[in-house]
């Protein structure tokens, strides 16, 4: 094709989109709402994603053990805990370790534990304990049962019978936190990913029906060009330009409405009005780092969607 053909085309389908303006507004301002909810979705759902990993940061299991367990089999213990496939970090606190945490949680009143401190000082009633931190939070469940199954072992009573004996006395874990976490991770991402491909799918149908329109209004020219010999490429040429266009224009417009919302949002959450949303405001996906990704991103997906409905419609009701 010639370039002066190509330009006659591009130039052509431009003209249709002005000539069907009232469709090609209402193509625009459907893409461009679907556009701004999807966004919404999409932002919404990496946000929380990234607070939720934060959380799951914080979630931690805490293993109390026994004081009458000798140091070989907490050595051991350490071992195997920290050689778990789910295991990030284990952690021993020993119980004048314990001690200085209660001192410093205590404050000013820190000298109430003064007679509990020291090394292998018997009167101190804290226990110690292996902090554990896991990798995946939705295995935390299963992590904590076979870390408690590790901890069994066969001791003996006061009369030296065997007996079977637990290196923990007690179990500290947030598999509840746990749960509601993994749960809300998953509805964000369903939500997220029924809403991209229910409104992918209305804005197809909407500028589908626009390039209907055109090619029903311009039927006879179409047949005309088909009798004088005119491909399928030079006829079908405008119209994909008319529906990239619109997809084009859509994204602009709904890429500048989400990144300047975002931009107000955050800038809400970072007044001193809204301290105590600053955790969630921390994990946040800096204003910077969305511009590119956004506009790109919706100018790429308006182009893609206006040419699949212009393909679609061309397919269906146009017959060259």
């Amino acid at each position: 094709m010639k370039w002066s053909s190509f330009r006659y085309l591009v130039k052509q389908g431009w003209h249709n989109m002005i000539f069907n303006r009232l469709m090609s507004l209402a193509s625009v301002g459907v893409l461009t709402a679907c556009l701004v909810i999807t966004g919404a979705a999409v932002l919404l759902s990496e946000n929380v994603g990234r607070y939720v990993d934060y959380l799951e940061t914080l979630n931690e299991i805490v293993f109390f053990i026994d004081d009458a367990v000798p140091k070989e089999k907490i050595d051991e213990m350490n071992t195997k805990i920290s050689q778990h496939e789910n295991v990030s970090q284990c952690v021993f606190i020993p119980k004048s370790a314990a001690v200085e945490e209660m001192r410093e949680q205590l404050g000013e009143y820190s000298s109430i534990m003064d007679e509990y401190a020291g090394e292998g000082n018997e009167s101190n009633p804290l226990p110690a304990s292996f902090r554990v931190s896991v990798k995946d939070v939705a295995k935390l469940s299963e992590t904590v049962n076979t870390v408690n199954q590790m901890g069994l072992y066969t001791g003996t009573d006061e009369a030296g019978n065997p007996v079977e004996q637990n290196v923990f006395y007690k179990i500290s874990s947030p598999s509840e936190l746990s749960d509601t976490l993994v749960s809300l991770r998953r509805i964000v991402s369903y939500i997220g990913s029924g809403l991209v491909l229910v409104l992918g799918i209305v804005s197809i149908v909407v500028i589908g029906n626009t390039i209907r329109l055109t090619v029903f209004a311009r039927r006879k020219d179409i047949n005309i060009m088909k009798f004088v010999g005119a491909t399928n490429a030079f006829i079908r040429l405008p119209f994909f330009v008319e529906g990239m266009t619109v997809g084009a224009i859509s994204g602009l417009l709904a890429s500048g409405l989400v990144v300047g919302i975002y931009y107000g949002i955050e800038q809400a959450l970072l007044s001193p009005e809204a301290m105590w949303l600053n955790e969630f405001t921390r994990c946040m996906v800096p204003f910077t780092q969305v511009i590119q990704p956004i506009t790109i991103g919706f100018v790429l997906f308006g182009v893609v969607i206006g040419g699949i409905g212009c393909t679609m419609s061309i397919r269906k009701h146009l017959k060259v």
